[in-house]
């Protein structure tokens, strides 16, 4: 066997004997309810903008980006905009590696990769720092409502032509407007590609957890993706992802579609 094909063989068995391994499962979790109300989340940062995830879900992220390849990336929820600046820079490496591969010259003013981000609430100073960034010329942003009827007709509108989209969901997290997210955006994201809902791990912490927010243990993204799965045969949890990350956010919160 070749000496890479032995490393994914042994990759592979690694994540399948994780995903058996109730207690280390448990201990991921605790460890997650542990360092959730010191905000440790906030502690980081992507080419200079807060992004508010666990570095775990950002290593999923730049992976499913580079495996998927998509040439639109959708997410609800922009706060300081750390994570729409990590989805732009990636796409970036993906036109300079395919400009590599074909042995053309990278041209950075083709942007036909884009981001687009909803927020219901795009403060002034991060609007002013997004559109700053050297990353902004792939960034497009909506401010309303991500389930508002005409904010969810402009990102079909522009989501028209673009062959591979994925989607991430990381706004308002009660139940039902996760629910109505999936039901909006979850119909643009191709085939192989992925549906993200992030903050699903709401349901497995303790109840009153969180004190000052609408959602809580019954009322949260992980049981919308639930309702959502139920009625809908095209998605599928990709257990591997949680598996191998053990510490995130997002536990069956990323969705495959089939296909």
């Amino acid at each position: 066997m070749h000496p890479l094909q032995a490393f994914n063989a042994e990759v592979e068995s690694n994540i399948a004997a994780l995903r058996r391994d109730e207690a280390l499962r448990r201990a991921s979790l605790g460890w997650v309810g542990d360092i959730t109300p010191k905000k440790y989340a906030y502690n980081f940062r992507w080419l200079g903008r807060p992004i508010i995830q666990l570095p775990q879900d950002m290593v999923a992220l730049q992976e499913l980006v580079w495996k998927i390849r998509p040439d639109l990336i959708i997410e609800t929820g922009i706060a300081h905009g750390g994570s729409l600046v990590l989805h732009a820079s990636m796409l970036t490496l993906l036109d300079c590696c395919d400009a590599l591969e074909s042995g053309q010259a990278f041209d950075p003013r083709n942007t036909r990769r884009r981001v687009l981000g909803v927020d219901i609430d795009i403060r002034a100073h991060n609007r002013a720092a997004i559109e700053a960034h050297p990353m902004a010329h792939r960034i497009d942003m909506i401010q309303g409502s991500s389930i508002d009827p005409d904010v969810v007709a402009q990102v079909h509108a522009a989501a028209a032509g673009h062959e591979t989209v994925m989607v991430i969901l990381d706004s308002n997290h009660t139940h039902a407007h996760v629910l109505a997210e999936l039901r909006a955006y979850a119909p643009l994201v191709s085939p192989r590609s992925y549906c993200i809902v992030f903050d699903t791990v709401i349901e497995d912490m303790p109840a009153g957890s969180y004190p000052d927010r609408p959602w809580d243990v019954g009322d949260n993204p992980k049981t919308a993706v639930r309702e959502f799965l139920h009625h809908d045969a095209d998605f599928e949890v990709d257990e591997d992802i949680e598996a191998k990350l053990l510490i995130t956010v997002a536990p069956g919160g990323y969705l495959r579609r089939k296909g």
